[in-house]
């Protein structure tokens, strides 16, 4: 044999449309220990029972995810979540306002939680959120058990907001995709660890500075660089397989300009400049451009308002 030649794929990736007979097939994965692709409001996720460590691991190996980045674990309600971690009057208030939403909340894990290890990443803190997604929110009460569900693509790359996108990247490396057309949200949870007196924002999204200064009555505050507490910190990340130049007013002759407002391009993230518009077209057109037969990828100017700072904040990473 071939030393070179690359490793059998496997798994022969299924996809099947919402709706039972997909809900029961990705259970029984989930219960086999296997992770499944499932979508929710923001990205698709790469779910699996979040107190197996084989289950755990099985994402990690998948999506070739470092070890020590943390994963966040998805539940079906307060309840569920109490029962993982520990809540103060801060993250209440949160979870009353956001939740279900894109809103993960770093938080201190239980000793009695039960969850993997590996899903903490050796922090004494877990990453929870309540996804209002129909799929994952059957999907869970179905396996009935919390689930680790990081993005469903290879680490590193550009997030899948369609179930094309996930068959892209991860076709053969997991056994099922449960398909409910494309995420609204486009861009992952807001995650923010609540603390007395300040939240601290540890990645921007949907869930903005200004929505969570006036849902808690405190300030927000940029966490400092410095060791990983939570998804999303690595420095690059959601990245296309080609260099990307950003703050670009026209494209150069090798490159593919994704537009944004009066600057056009061969695609535009919003013609209007409609900052939602463009959080929810992000990763498709970046998955576009990076499909195109231009070597080089160029972005236009996103205003840092609003959700254009969680916008930013990705198209930073993806150029790094």
């Amino acid at each position: 044999m071939d030393a070179t030649a690359p490793a059998p794929s496997p798994f022969r990736t299924i996809a099947l449309p919402y709706g039972e007979e997909a809900l029961e097939q990705a259970a029984r994965w989930i219960a086999q220990g296997q992770p499944v692709a499932v979508p929710t409001e923001t990205v698709y996720g790469l779910a699996a029972n979040a107190r197996d460590s084989d289950a755990v691991a099985a994402i990690y190996a998948a999506k070739r995810r470092p070890s020590f980045n943390p994963l966040i674990v998805h539940v079906d309600g307060l309840a569920m979540a109490e029962r993982l971690a520990r809540f103060d009057p801060v993250a209440r208030k949160l979870a009353s306002a956001f939740w279900p939403g894109p809103l993960t909340m770093v938080l201190p894990v239980r000793e009695d939680a039960g969850l993997s290890p590996l899903v903490m990443a050796g922090l004494p803190t877990v990453a929870l959120r309540l996804p209002a997604h129909r799929a994952m929110q059957a999907l869970i009460a179905r396996a009935g058990t919390p689930l680790a569900a990081p993005s469903a693509n290879r680490s590193g790359a550009i997030s899948p907001t369609s179930a094309a996108h996930v068959a892209a990247s991860l076709g053969g490396r997991i056994p099922f995709i449960l398909d409910d057309g494309p995420t609204t949200q486009g861009l992952e949870s807001t995650i923010v660890a609540p603390e007395a007196g300040r939240i601290r924002l540890l990645r921007p999204g949907p869930v903005t500075p200004r929505m969570l200064e006036k849902a808690s009555g405190l300030p927000v505050v940029a966490a400092q660089g410095g060791s990983i507490e939570a998804p999303g910190q690595l420095g690059s990340h959601y990245a296309p397989s080609k260099p990307v130049r950003l703050y670009a007013t026209e494209a150069q002759a090798d490159e593919y300009l994704v537009g944004f407002g009066p600057v056009p391009g061969a695609i535009s993230l919003s013609e209007s400049g409609d900052l939602v518009e463009a959080a929810a077209n992000l990763f498709a057109a970046l998955h576009i451009a990076d499909a195109s037969s231009l070597p080089r990828v160029a972005v236009a100017p996103v205003p840092e308002d609003g959700i254009g700072l969680a916008i930013n904040d990705r198209l930073r990473r993806a150029a790094a």
